[in-house]
């Protein structure tokens, strides 16, 4: 059993969990840093142990201030929302060796799928198709360019270690081979402690489709359908909506199919996200597995009904998953990361205090935030201030009920990306939903008001 929960992380997550153990009657503990006192997690939360400064470096990733605060609050589980330590194997360790249960995936399997190389080749034994590229990690700009030769400009060279757009560059041509691939390299180090990069070939016109899964510790595979992730920039996404408007009924169920074979090839249990690039005749190949609940979970909560963070704790505690195989969206669901940043200049960060806050509501409106009037956001973190998520019963339907809940949202204080959100979701090409995740760089013109 699960008596009381650890909550290492911050802001929306760390609340979002907090909602999920109080339904499940377990007292929880936030942790927070000396600029996240006043944050809401830390309000909501049963008890509240302060970990270092501001600097993540000082705090939420100091894993022995972690590990100490749940020893003194008398935590059997730690969840790790995602960022921060959601996918460091030593941390998943760290607790095992204090005698904690890390509510996640196991170290060995969050190890070798969080090294994409070695996910790849995982999947290539499951039959699962992957993007043509390098077996493993490439050496040096001289080896990815030989590679390249055989596979054909353009490429991609990805961080090894990590994900969120770091360590990531599209190489068109021959001549920029060697200054990206150092650029990329020098990223992914920088991010991630870790300076191995692959290489693949770069798909035309992608989609990034993703599908939630959840597995119990008998290897039941639950797939909650699929996430369209194409609305991005700089490779991190912006808008995601379920079900995909790019998919049918018969590619939508061979997705589904591969996810769960890519969970049993691996040994996978507790909620995860495999990823893949979807080409215009949607063919589709494995990209790389999130061992950890997402940000866009609420989008597969909302087509599906499952509460994905309260399985998540079931399952770790030895529950059986109530039900299995794939679910069948119901509905549409279209989430919005609002975040601090300007759009028009580069999607430049900012800070500042929320002076007016009013979120929308109505029928199918979800707003998952921990902001509120008074508020100053620290600028040690990541610009995601709230998400916004809607559902109706066709994309439609949908699509109006956002552009009417981002009208009616409110934050004053700070710059943010909300009118973006709804000049995209008035754009031609997104409500027909023929776009990929070059949208952004296609339609520049949205970026200014």
């Amino acid at each position: 059993m699960i008596s009381k929960i650890l909550i290492a992380n911050r802001g929306e997550v760390a609340l979002r969990v907090i909602r999920a153990c109080h339904e499940l009657d377990i007292p929880c503990v936030a942790v927070y840093s000396e600029a996240d006192v006043d944050s809401m997690h830390v309000i909501e939360a049963d008890e509240k142990v302060c970990i270092g400064p501001g600097p993540v470096s000082e705090s939420y990733l100091k894993i022995p201030n972690i590990i100490g605060a749940a020893q003194i609050t008398g935590c059997d589980a730690i969840h790790p929302g995602y960022g921060f330590l959601a996918e460091n194997p030593d941390f998943v360790l760290t607790c095992e060796d204090n005698d904690l249960i890390f509510i996640g995936p196991g170290a060995g399997v969050m190890r070798r799928m969080g090294d994409k190389s070695l996910a790849k080749q995982a999947m290539i034994q499951a039959r699962i198709p992957v993007v043509p590229g390098s077996r493993g990690t490439v050496a040096d700009a001289a080896a990815a360019a030989k590679l390249a030769a055989e596979y054909g400009y353009p490429v991609m060279i990805k961080a090894s270690a990590g994900g969120g757009g770091r360590g990531m560059r599209l190489v068109p041509s021959p001549e920029e081979m060697g200054n990206l691939f150092n650029m990329a390299c020098s990223e992914a180090e920088t991010a991630f402690g870790d300076g191995a990069v692959y290489l693949e070939k770069a798909i035309a016109g992608p989609h990034h489709v993703e599908v939630q899964v959840l597995v119990d510790r008998a290897g039941s595979v639950l797939a909650l359908g699929e996430r369209d992730c194409s609305v991005q920039r700089r490779h991190q996404k912006l808008i995601e909506e379920s079900p995909s408007p790019l998919l049918d009924l018969e590619t939508r169920k061979k997705l589904a199919e591969a996810a769960a074979a890519a969970c049993r090839a691996c040994g996978y249990v507790n909620a995860g996200t495999i990823e893949f690039l979807v080409d215009d005749e949607r063919n589709f190949y494995f990209m790389e597995m999130n061992t950890r609940v997402q940000v866009e979970h609420p989008v597969s909560e909302m087509v599906t009904g499952v509460d994905i963070v309260r399985e998540q704790i079931r399952v770790a505690r030895g529950d059986l998953l109530p039900m299995t195989g794939a679910i069948q969206p119901r509905g549409h669901a279209i989430e919005m990361r609002i975040n601090a940043e300007d759009p028009a200049n580069d999607f430049r960060p900012n800070t500042g205090t929320i002076s007016r806050y009013i979120p929308p509501g109505g029928p199918g409106v979800r707003v998952d935030s921990h902001l509120y009037e008074g508020y100053t956001i620290p600028v040690f973190y990541d610009s995601l201030l709230a998400k916004l998520i809607v559902w109706d019963s066709d994309r439609p339907a949908a699509i109006r009920r956002a552009l009417r809940a981002l009208d009616e949202f409110v934050i004053e204080g700070v710059t943010t990306n909300k009118e973006l959100c709804a000049r995209i979701l008035e754009a031609p090409a997104f409500r027909k939903g023929e776009y990929s995740t070059a949208f952004i760089e296609e339609n520049a013109a949205l970026l200014v008001p």
